[in-house]
């Protein structure tokens, strides 16, 4: 029935279908444009991208030799989003659907609770079943979309990969909301993301999601990159290894840490926070076998890096440092070497 030319069958059969298209300016908090559409979704499709089209700017950022131009919003990005939107909702709840068009944001409100099974935390790699079917099967014939499924990593994979903020996702009693922002956080992660990308493969959206995290916090634990990426300990870990040995991009520092290899902090024209970086750690470390050391009468290399999350190579170096400050001796040979604070 939503297919239907009828846009009379639509307002009395299936009024709740009804999209509400909302465009405001800046400073202005009430909005100065308002369509109302109860017209067949292909047609509130077209609508809603006409209005989408001339709101969405382009940006060009120089990149070496070339200038990359940089849409406010992907335009596969919005059309995700407005395609879950319509085949997502929930058709027995009677509101509307309502899309906020702000300078710098665009708000999508879906009535109706996540699919079954999704929630903000597996969102990026559930594989969820659309609550209706047959809508999400006739815009895949018609090619609106490429497979089936939630499309949310392709919302969050070109959203992050465009130096912008990650995709907002709240669900509230009797509705989901999305947020997409425009602003361009981090001109720096898009440089390097489309320069890697022309050496290799495209990122996936699981390691895009970890490499935006370790942009942002200088490093990521194998849990904490689980939960980012969305994915088990082990998956996650097949993840880390790739980045590791096919691309170059990350290194593990300690047992289950990993941040960006010198190459990538180059890359960002940062190497002097690379330095600083593993710098504070092996400080912090040795004040940790210091404090160790007060408390115990020895302390093995093993014992460091368990202590401090420390690589053999590290520990090795970090106690090292302390024999060279005369803070601890080295006491047997070999295996059954052990360290000692210098009286």
């Amino acid at each position: 029935m939503n297919f239907t030319k009828e846009e009379q069958a639509i307002s009395k059969f299936l009024p709740q279908s009804e999209i509400i298209v909302l465009t405001y300016k800046e400073g202005i908090t009430e909005y100065y444009k308002r369509l109302d559409l109860k017209v067949p979704l292909l047609r509130s499709l077209d609508r809603i991208h006409h209005i989408f089209e001339d709101q969405n700017t382009i940006q060009n950022i120089q990149i070496g030799l070339f200038k990359l131009e940089v849409l406010d919003y992907p335009i596969n990005v919005f059309q995700e989003a407005l395609l879950n939107a319509m085949t997502h909702r929930d058709y027995e709840n009677q509101s509307s659907i309502i899309i906020k068009f702000y300078p710098e944001e665009i708000h999508i409100e879906n009535p109706g609770a996540f699919p079954e099974g999704v929630n903000s935390k597996n969102i990026i790699s559930h594989q969820s079943t659309p609550r209706n079917k047959l809508i999400a099967e006739t815009f895949q014939k018609l090619k609106y979309v490429q497979r089936s499924g939630q499309g949310v990593d392709i919302i969050f994979k070109d959203m992050l990969a465009l130096g912008k903020s990650a995709p907002d996702y709240t669900l509230f009693s009797n509705s989901v909301q999305l947020i997409l922002r425009s602003a361009m956080e981090d001109i720096e992660f898009l440089k390097f993301i489309t320069k890697e990308e022309e050496k290799h493969s495209t990122f996936s959206v699981q390691e895009i999601c970890i490499l935006k995290y370790i942009k942002s916090n200088k490093k990521i634990s194998l849990s904490e990159a689980a939960e980012v990426a969305q994915v088990s300990n082990q998956s996650v870990q097949v993840i880390l290894n790739d980045l590791i040995q096919k691309k170059n991009i990350i290194q593990r520092e300690h047992r289950n840490s990993y941040m960006f290899t010198h190459r990538v902090y180059a890359e960002f024209e940062n190497q002097i926070e690379y330095i600083k970086d593993k710098e504070f750690d092996e400080q912090k470390g040795e004040v940790m076998i210091l404090e160790y050391l007060s408390k115990n009468e020895f302390i093995t290399r093993r014992e460091v890096e368990r202590l401090c999350g420390f690589s053999s190579t590290t520990s090795k170096r970090v106690l090292k440092a302390l024999r060279d400050k005369e803070e601890i001796i080295l006491v047997g040979e070999s295996k059954s070497s052990k360290y000692t604070l210098k009286n």
